[in-house]
């Protein structure tokens, strides 16, 4: 199935449109005090409430925040939209709290442990909270993570399938194909993406009632290794096909494995529809790329050097060929490398350096033959992490470890962090092309769960849009000056709750 995939993207003409696949993020980010220790002030009044806010969630517990972008085509929009948020969230803060820079939470004491235990006022996974702490411990759900949505653009997928319709009886079934393909390909290599990433090599006094052996050293991930956020190995679903991944995850809910879909771990989870049972008629609409370790080497947990690598190498696994002989054994053994990678020491090579080589350089022939759409630059910068292992975040983090602990560094970049979020001018610097006026009328909207876009910059001034229930206001900049923002975005929308206005 889905043969010569890259030679017919190559004859159409199409490399430009995919590398313009659409991408946004969930950064999953804990609230921590000046000293590194679980915030004890409340989700910030000013943001609403978590549930309903399109911005910014909770999850496990209310000291954690989800910082969700919308989608953008490029990687400068997608770290342009996520800086901005990040710094709307800085700056709604208690002026005691601080992000913490790592997936791993920091140091916990018995109270904190108590307070995770009984922190659900705004908790989007309050109902199920309690099985899962029982199931699989207080402190696994406070791991942080980076999901990365992914979508391929419509033109493509529709251009692409004119060539499989003796293939594919529907257009939603050519897509889910594609999908799946690619999701099939990225469980296969997931571990080259733990590898290069991977930063979360320790675990704080009071994670682990008792230190499992593999972890009394540091290691590449613990988040994706055996003792992170997956599922446990008889519970894994299978990726051998979509059907009977659709069968498996819903046989897992009906018969109370899992007690809803958010508590499936995968790597990849399939979106775009209600349940499982619509996707062979709705199809798939995006993928959801999961457990990345937060970055704690680029202020908004995301690096700019990743993402472009992400970007190659999503297109890679989707024009990469797959046999459907022993499938099945080959995805298994695959979700066990990862877990192995994860659990390698972080200064030594990998068993895989080969194969990650091999990679590589398939990469670079993928991207000479559509015609280096995109600059491979970053290939090269990330193939030397595998030759030298000292590159990668693992290593970097131990370097920074003290007395076999990262609380001093996690500190140290939470309050560096912040002190540059609330203190840089403008007030959102990723929006300079705006006046002041207008930028604290932006922040305040967003603060509000109002969806802010820019649609333009022409001569008449910069004409921004935003939606809030279901009701598109487009304004051009003077409409957004000479009055208080929450009067204005009342008027505008009326169905506002009421508003908290802070611009610390």
């Amino acid at each position: 199935m889905l043969d010569n995939l890259l030679g017919i993207i190559h004859d159409e003409d199409l490399a430009t449109q995919l590398f313009h696949s659409l991408m946004s993020f969930n950064v999953e980010e804990r609230r921590v005090d000046r000293a590194g220790r679980l915030s004890r002030e409340p989700h910030p009044e000013v943001l609403g409430a978590p549930a309903l806010h399109p911005y910014f969630q909770t999850r496990y517990a209310d000291m954690q925040v989800v910082v969700s972008t919308d989608s953008a085509a490029t990687v400068a929009e997608n770290l342009d939209d996520l800086a901005t948020l990040q710094t709307v969230l800085y700056r709604s803060l208690d002026p005691a709290d601080r992000i913490w820079p790592l997936s791993m939470p920091p140091r916990l004491s018995e109270d904190d442990r108590q307070q995770i235990m009984g922190d659900t006022h705004w908790s989007a996974e309050a109902a199920i909270k309690p099985y899962l702490m029982e199931k699989y411990g207080v402190t696994q759900g406070c791991l942080t993570a980076v999901h990365v949505n992914f979508r391929l653009p419509d033109p493509v997928i529709h251009r692409l399938y004119f060539h499989y319709t003796e293939e594919f009886h529907s257009l939603v079934a050519f897509k889910n194909a594609l999908y799946f393909r690619l999701a099939q390909n990225y469980v296969r290599y997931q571990w080259l993406i733990t590898y290069l990433f991977g930063a979360s090599p320790i675990a704080e006094e009071g994670f682990f009632d008792t230190v499992p052996a593999p972890l009394r050293r540091p290691v590449r991930s613990i988040l994706n290794s055996p003792y992170g956020r997956v599922n446990r190995a008889q519970e894994r679903v299978t990726y051998a096909s979509l059907a009977s991944y659709l069968t498996h995850l819903q046989r897992n809910i009906d018969n109370g494995t899992f007690a809803s879909t958010q508590e499936f771990y995968g790597p990849v989870r399939l979106r775009g529809q209600a349940n499982e049972r619509d996707f062979l008629m709705g199809g798939v609409r995006y993928l959801e790329l999961r457990n990345f370790d937060n970055s704690p080497f680029a202020p908004d947990g995301v690096s700019q050097q990743g993402l472009r690598f992400l970007k190659i190498f999503l297109a890679y696994l989707l024009t990469k060929p797959l046999s459907n002989q022993g499938l099945t054994t080959t995805l298994t053994a695959a979700q066990e490398r990862n877990q192995l990678v994860a659990l390698e020491a972080p200064d030594r090579p990998t068993a895989f350096l080969a194969e990650g080589q091999a990679l590589f350089l398939e990469m670079r022939e993928m991207l000479d033959h559509l015609g280096n759409p995109v600059d491979g630059a970053v290939l090269d910068d990330l193939e030397q992490r595998l030759v030298r292992p000292e590159l990668t975040p693992a290593a970097k983090l131990v370097a920074q470890m003290k007395d076999g602990s990262l609380m001093a560094f996690g500190a140290d970049v939470a309050n560096t962090w912040t002190l540059e979020r609330r203190t840089t001018k403008p007030l959102l610097p990723r929006l300079t092309m705006l006046n002041d006026h207008t930028q604290r009328f932006v922040m305040a909207a967003i603060q509000a769960g109002v969806r802010f876009y820019e649609i333009s910059d022409g001569s008449e001034g910069d004409l921004l849009m935003f939606t809030y229930d279901g009701i598109t206001q487009i304004l051009q900049d003077k409409e957004m000056r000479g009055r208080h923002p929450e009067q204005r975005l009342r008027e505008l929308f009326p169905e506002l709750p009421p508003l908290v206005v802070h611009q610390g």
